[in-house]
């Protein structure tokens, strides 16, 4: 029973929390325009590490975008859902073993 009431508060304090963060935050719009966004920049890095870097540079500035503005909110979001999706199963189960361990016991 505490496992649901850990998942409850989990799910409640992580949607809370993402929705004052979507209501605060700024639109991820304002993106900087500058030499690291430029096509000359996209073509160092292909030069200098090839196709691999170029997907590692997109990859690490998709994840750092994760962490800030409204994307943070819906990060948030989807943390404490797996958490808290994480516990509720984890509670069902625990029921459903005791369940069978009990049965075992008496016959």
């Amino acid at each position: 029973m505490r496992l649901y009431v850990i998942a409850l508060v989990i799910l409640l304090a992580g949607l809370g929390s993402a929705t004052v963060i979507y209501l605060t935050a700024e639109s991820g719009s304002d993106q900087v325009v500058g030499y690291e966004n430029s096509k000359r920049y996209m073509h160092d890095l292909e030069l200098y590490g090839g196709k691999a870097n170029v997907l590692a540079n997109e990859l690490e500035r998709w994840f750092a975008g994760l962490w800030q503005g409204r994307s943070l909110a819906f990060t948030v979001a989807f943390i404490s859902i797996f958490l808290a999706s994480v516990f509720f199963l984890s509670a069902r189960l625990l029921i459903t073993r005791e369940g069978f361990d009990s049965g075992d016991e008496e016959k």
